[in-house]
């Protein structure tokens, strides 16, 4: 691997495995560690968003744990404001659909909002059962 990339993002949630069926049978990404969380054999589950990065899905038990880490205290539970991913057009128009069909409110459209790539033709933002705002964005027209 050369170059840096974004590797994860830490999300953290009240029921890992909820929000890993909200994410593989929503928004559409693959659980990772799912079994092993369950087995009791992972501290916590995550899902792919590409090749190179994760989303984990810490559950909020870990807050003690991880304000334990050094140069972290009081950080562990803190919310995110949003994450972004990013996808091409047809996958973008699908993950609304099936935000929408699923009952998830998703906000208006914006357009030329700035990102890794330039500016973004469209864009919506939606929550995730824990809170967490989650951005979709595509690039190409």
């Amino acid at each position: 691997m050369t170059g840096t990339h974004l590797d994860h993002v830490v999300l953290w949630v009240n029921d890992p495995l909820a929000s890993v069926e909200f994410y593989e049978n929503t928004v559409g990404l693959t659980g990772v560690r799912t079994a092993e969380y369950a087995e009791g054999k992972a501290a916590f589950p995550s899902v792919r968003v590409s090749a190179d990065s994760l989303l984990d899905l810490a559950p909020l038990t870990m807050t003690g744990s991880m304000d334990a880490i050094p140069g972290a205290g009081g950080t562990a539970g803190h919310p995110v404001n949003h994450v972004c991913v990013a996808m091409d057009k047809q996958d973008f128009e699908a993950l609304h659909a099936r935000l929408e069909a699923n009952g998830v409110a998703v906000s208006p459209y914006s357009h030329n909002s700035f990102g890794a790539h330039g500016a973004s033709p469209r864009s919506f933002y939606f929550r995730d059962p824990d809170g967490n705002i989650i951005e979709a964005r595509h690039y190409d027209e």
